[in-house]
């Protein structure tokens, strides 16, 4: 199946604050996501968003409708991404 691949504002904005390194490494992990996503689990209780890794310690959200990949949110560090999943 093919895949469209949406970045929301509110995921625009956070890779506006990373430096252009990490920025590029999210980017080619949102190719690397369009190309070859695989349906799978979603984060907890059933929830529609689902998580990647790009490093050790950076994440992106993102939800699946369709054949459409909305990237939701873009975490720079685990202490952002603990803070958005315990929110949830």
């Amino acid at each position: 199946m093919t895949y469209e691949l949406i970045v929301a504002e509110r995921a625009r904005k956070d890779l506006r604050k990373m430096s252009e390194q990490l920025n590029s490494l999210f980017v080619k992990h949102f190719i690397k996501l369009k190309q070859s996503f695989v349906p799978r689990e979603h984060l907890k209780y059933s929830l529609p968003y689902f998580v990647e890794k790009v490093t050790n310690s950076t994440r992106f959200s993102f939800q699946v409708e369709n054949n459409i990949i909305t990237v939701v949110k873009c975490f720079k560090n685990h202490k952002e991404y603990e803070e958005w999943y315990n929110s949830l």
